[in-house]
């Protein structure tokens, strides 16, 4: 089984790292230093208080790792329409593209039944260019969990998690899901195949629609801004605007509103990774933890005046320091 994780930064590298370290065949797409680093001296994870280098097949060319059975794309959202003719190479005919990215996925109105099944979402995948370049049969969902961070270059620093929830678009247990479920967990990780995969995508986006941008505007971590009267409330409604949107499209949440907001606050003094892209001047998530949700909003004929407000003015913050994407 060959496995290509593509963008192997701290969450790719982390899942690279980790099936190398059972022995599969997995190869690295990365650039700048951290690849010329891992292609120098390998691979260095640092878990548990314990530090393993391993050697690794490591390329900004993809054309020389050739096809693959299963493409891990783990880049930010905005970055992955611009690669995808340079993925080409990588994907045979019966690759499978394992998309763990955060936000909406550009594949989500895939197989998902009803009046709005293959509807095209331009805020994540701005003129189909992925619908049309990867196909959307070719698709496994994944909710990415793990925290971890590219300490140095060359060196992943894992910091907490073990869960990737794999799931295909129509629900079924499909055999390339398990096939990459059992290789995952010889790996030492966590990965269900979950019949309801899109619950999972919106527990996770509830938070990241909402904390995200509150912290990059006010330079609050999570601890203050789950606990200030203010931006709690403007959390609070963002999601509640969100959850109607998701449940007119299915979705069951586990928890309610009040119980994930307290679920950020548990995390303690962290900031989010749009706060982090903006003060380490990269381009933010916006599109796909927010603009995607107020598609899904005019889509599904819901106001989101809480959420239209926050990316409005998200939008603007990024545009000021030259990194909306």
């Amino acid at each position: 089984m060959r496995i290509c994780i593509f963008g192997a930064g701290a969450i790719g590298g982390y899942m690279g790292a980790k099936l190398a370290q059972a022995g599969a065949e997995v190869s690295l797409v990365a650039r700048g230093p951290h690849l010329a680093a891992m292609q120098a001296q390998g691979l260095t994870l640092i878990e548990h208080g314990q530090e393993t280098t391993l050697p690794v097949a490591a390329s900004d060319d993809p054309a020389r790792l050739g096809p693959q059975d299963y493409v891990v794309v783990t880049l930010k959202a905005h970055s992955v329409p611009a690669v995808v003719g340079r993925m080409q190479p990588l994907i045979g005919p019966e690759t499978t593209l394992v998309s763990g990215v955060n936000g909406v996925p550009w594949w989500y109105f895939h197989k998902i039944g009803g009046a709005l099944d293959g509807t095209r979402l331009d805020s994540v995948d701005p003129g189909g260019v992925q619908w049309d370049g990867f196909g959307p049969d070719r698709v496994l969902g994944c909710v990415v969990y793990p925290a971890a961070e590219v300490s140095e270059p060359g060196v992943v620093r894992h910091i907490e998690g073990n869960r990737f929830s794999l799931g295909e678009p129509d629900g079924s247990k499909s055999a390339r899901a398990l096939r990459l479920s059992e290789a995952l967990a010889k790996a030492g990780l966590k990965a269900p195949v979950r019949p309801r995969l899109r619950d999972e995508i919106w527990v996770k986006l509830w938070g990241n629609l909402s904390f995200n941008p509150i912290s990059a505007l006010t330079h609050a971590t999570l601890d203050v801004l789950c606990t200030d009267p203010d931006t709690r409330a403007v959390a609070r409604a963002m999601m509640r605007e969100a959850q109607e949107i998701a449940e007119k499209l299915g979705v069951t949440f586990p928890i309610d509103v009040e119980r994930r907001i307290d679920g950020g606050a548990a995390v303690g003094a962290h900031r989010t990774s749009m706060l982090q892209d903006l003060e380490a001047g990269r381009p933010m998530e916006i599109n796909a933890l927010v603009g995607s949700v107020q598609e899904l909003g005019r889509i599904t004929d819901t106001p989101t005046p809480t959420i239209d407000t926050v990316l409005g003015l998200i939008r603007l913050r990024a545009r000021v320091a030259g990194l909306y994407a």
